[in-house]
């Protein structure tokens, strides 16, 4: 069993560093971590809402495309606008009201109504509402331990500079 970290004097959590305590050398390699990790979560954040909109891009084409749709072609086939990117369309032709392909991720489609369809995609929609909020926690807590840091290493920067001055003057 490992021993227990005694509480600190000071009320910090347990697991934490006193930064006063902390050389120049040992703040920078912190503040780089940290920076490292926030640059990291920042992207990991804009990916996740990327996805998000994706899905919802998913759901307004199929209540456009495919509830929506009133397009005769020549054949008497409802005509769509099939998204392939977020800019880029393709014409299509509708051969079943009843059914769409659902992209369930790692290149697995499955057969769905499209009420179904736009059910899925509004649960991945709200899962990703929910792990962005997390994200965005996570984010506020290392932004606020790297300023910490920051002016940390800013007040034993100055009073290094002011050291030296001081030595000097006596």
């Amino acid at each position: 069993m490992p021993p227990k970290e005694a509480p600190s004097s000071d009320g910090a959590p347990p697991g934490s560093i006193n930064l006063a305590s902390l050389s120049v050398p040992q703040l920078r390699a912190l503040q780089t971590r940290l920076t490292s990790e926030l640059e990291h979560l920042t992207t990991s954040h804009s990916k996740l809402r990327a996805a998000q909109a994706k899905f919802r891009d998913c759901v307004r084409s199929i209540n456009d495309g495919v509830t929506g749709s009133k397009n005769k072609g020549t054949d008497g086939r409802d005509e769509i606008l099939v998204p392939l990117t977020s800019s880029l369309y393709v014409k299509g032709r509708l051969t079943d009201r009843e059914k769409v392909l659902v992209d369930v991720g790692t290149g697995f489609y499955v057969e769905k109504t499209p009420a179904k369809a736009i059910a899925f995609y509004d649960d991945k929609v709200k899962g990703l509402e929910s792990n962005l909020q997390d994200l965005e926690k996570v984010v506020q807590t290392k932004s606020t331990q790297l300023r910490v840091v920051e002016e940390t290493l800013r007040q034993k920067m100055l009073a290094g500079e002011a050291a030296p001055q001081a030595a000097a003057a006596g």
